[in-house]
């Protein structure tokens, strides 16, 4: 397969991981190795890896995106011997993600800005919130690659819009449902929206109940706070987003993602080591989790 691929590259010049498995079809992990150990092959990976929590690894760290969702979407394969062109596409698909993620923070923006007025006939002003954004669009890391919503299985473009939505201690339970129904509602038109199709992942929550999940203790505690550290604010108070982040640093919980980021790098290498050397129906068996990316979901279950 490799002289194949070399002679699409020939023809078409460099193309994603996408492109290549698009035309070839047939082992994802198999491609991978070919194109990774190839010496007439060069790969350039563009964007950024993150922490990922995965209950499926010891330690619960990886890195995001996944060795697989990496090659395919993140990924410009060329031939060795023409690196401008190579460098030349990788900017284009630079370009291509961060113009992505723009959107769909925009996109946040407007929803969440756009319920404002159903939010303030019944929310009062002394009762402060704010808007989280989270996940790949504050990495500058979306992509619009179809896939389907768990709920529903209808298919949307790619990244979802995560959003943490924090609300002081003093708001009334009927008034954090109410909010709670004007999210879900904008949720689902986003969703059935032939011209949309976008995913928004979204928990409600009180300080207090922040106040619990900085302790760090469980692995739903340290998705909460991966999540919070990493989020930055959309929409609503300042000052209560502030209060968020100082409380996560005065509990310690960057050092101690820091911590689980350096586990994640360790854990990455030695899987792409594993990887590249095993053979690929035993890495099929027993390596598909080292492989493919793993959800993140429970935070807003």
């Amino acid at each position: 397969m490799e002289k194949e691929i070399i002679k699409l590259l020939i023809d078409k010049g460099p193309l994603t991981g996408s492109e290549i498995w698009e035309t070839f079809g047939g082992d994802g992990i198999r491609l991978w190795q070919i194109c990774k150990r190839s010496k007439n092959l060069a790969i350039r990976t563009v964007g950024t890896r993150y922490l990922r929590l995965d209950r499926r690894v010891e330690g619960f760290a990886r890195l995001s995106p996944s060795i697989w969702r990496e090659f395919l979407t993140y990924s410009v394969i060329g031939i060795s011997r023409d690196p401008k062109a190579l460098e030349n596409r990788a900017l284009e698909l630079t370009s291509h993600i961060e113009t992505v993620s723009r959107t769909k923070l925009k996109l946040a923006y407007h929803v969440v800005s756009g319920l404002t007025d159903q939010i303030e006939t019944f929310f009062p002003p002394e009762n402060r919130l704010c808007f989280i954004i989270a996940g790949d669009i504050v990495y500058n890391m979306a992509h619009i690659v179809p896939r389907p919503e768990r709920s529903t299985g209808k298919l949307v473009k790619g990244s979802d819009i995560d959003l943490v939505v924090i609300v002081d201690d003093q708001t009334p339970d009927h008034l954090m449902k109410k909010l709670d129904d004007a999210i879900y509602r904008e949720k689902y038109r986003l969703l059935i929206s032939p011209h949309v199709r976008e995913e928004v992942d979204y928990i409600v929550k009180k300080v207090v109940r922040v106040k619990e999940q900085i302790r760090f203790e469980t692995f739903k505690h340290r998705v909460a706070c991966k999540i919070l550290h990493e989020g930055t604010l959309l929409y609503g108070s300042e000052a209560l987003f502030r209060e968020i982040k100082a409380m996560l640093h005065q509990t310690g919980v960057p050092d101690k993602l820091n911590e689980l980021e350096k586990q994640a790098k360790t854990f990455r290498r030695n899987a792409e080591v594993s990887l590249l050397h095993a053979d690929p129906e035993k890495a099929n068996d027993d390596g598909l989790f080292l492989f493919f990316p793993a959800e993140e979901s429970e935070e807003f279950e």
